[in-house]
């Protein structure tokens, strides 16, 4: 999502003591904060609510605890330690030590990773960006990049793609379309597949929250891919939103891609604002929250939310170096 100059407070966890974020889970059917996020999202006939987490956090063991308690967190997503500079820096020489920490703890909690992700146009080592690679190479480096990623981490849901298109619905100009065309999609659906076949494979991208020129891009995306028998499993809503602003066809929105054959999850939930907070603009920030639970909860096919990691003080680092 484009860099802002806004600061944001993301939604705490139930058992947070914060005065400057809000639970989620008031929307939910409890009423409750004290149940937990995930024992709630389980109960209102979700797959799980999680938290997005970076390998810098993971020395802290009071943030630790707070991520690894499964009655709010069932799902955890790597912020950057799946992405391609972190795990194919050089051409064919992988590394994957840092989500292999992250998933990992995970296993051990008995919770589920989403991989993220396989191909964006961001956070791309220098030998992709400026390899001058043809339509052949890049295809060949593509489809090998995301089979071995997606093969190391069997088993999982995966953002395969990110971010493929500009606001106004258009296809962004960057190393993979400028080469390949829209082709690059269908090659790393396709080798993800086949490198795991129980694979979760999804399209992610920012500002499809709502109706509009961009979801009608990805709308048009799904058909056409299923049409052409690609393998698409989900479509990914990231859910970077400001306070005050959560489109009110979030709901209708979601619906709309469900009715494409694919699943829905909100996969990168934060609301920010602009500081100094108030009593109103907490409020209405909590109210936001609930919009957006209440809008997935309302749609069987949303499985799920993943909130951009459970704390402000770690996730507007993640903000800053992630796609933000």
């Amino acid at each position: 999502m484009p860099t802002t100059p806004s600061v944001y407070s993301t939604v705490a966890t139930s058992t947070s003591t914060s005065t400057s974020t809000t639970t989620a889970s008031a929307s939910l059917p409890t009423g409750s904060s004290s149940a937990g996020l995930a024992k709630v999202a389980v109960a209102a006939g979700k797959k799980y609510f999680g938290s997005a987490t970076d390998n810098p956090e993971l020395t802290d063991t009071a943030y630790v605890a707070g991520l690894s308690n499964i009655s709010d967190f069932l799902q955890l997503t790597p912020g950057n330690s799946m992405k391609w500079d972190a795990t194919e820096p050089t051409q064919g020489t992988f590394t994957f030590s840092g989500g292999d920490a992250i998933v990992a703890l995970a296993q051990k909690n008995g919770q589920l990773v989403r991989g993220h992700n396989c191909v964006w146009y961001n956070q791309l080592p220098s030998w992709v960006t400026a390899g001058n690679f043809n339509n052949a190479t890049l295809t060949s480096i593509v489809a090998n990049h995301c089979g071995t990623l997606v093969g190391h981490y069997k088993g999982e849901i995966w953002d395969v793609i990110n971010e493929p298109f500009n606001d106004d619905g258009t296809w962004r100009s960057d190393v993979f379309y400028n080469t390949m065309g829209t082709s690059y999609v269908a090659v790393a659906l396709q080798a993800a597949r086949a490198a795991d076949p129980a694979a979760k494979l999804y399209i992610n991208d920012y500002n499809i929250e709502g109706t509009g020129a961009k979801s009608t891009a990805m709308v048009n995306l799904v058909k056409s891919l299923k049409a052409a028998g690609v393998p698409i499993d989900g479509i990914g809503i990231q859910g970077h939103l400001i306070v005050g602003e959560v489109p009110s066809t979030i709901q209708a929105n979601i619906e709309q891609f469900v009715a494409l054959g694919v699943e829905v999850a909100i996969t990168e939930l934060d609301i920010r604002m602009t500081l100094p907070e108030t009593s109103a603009l907490l409020l209405q920030q909590k109210q936001d929250y609930q919009t957006v639970i209440a809008a997935c909860k309302a749609v069987t096919g949303c499985i799920g939310v993943t909130i951009w990691d459970y704390t402000d003080k770690v996730s507007q680092a993640l903000m800053n170096i992630d796609e933000h």
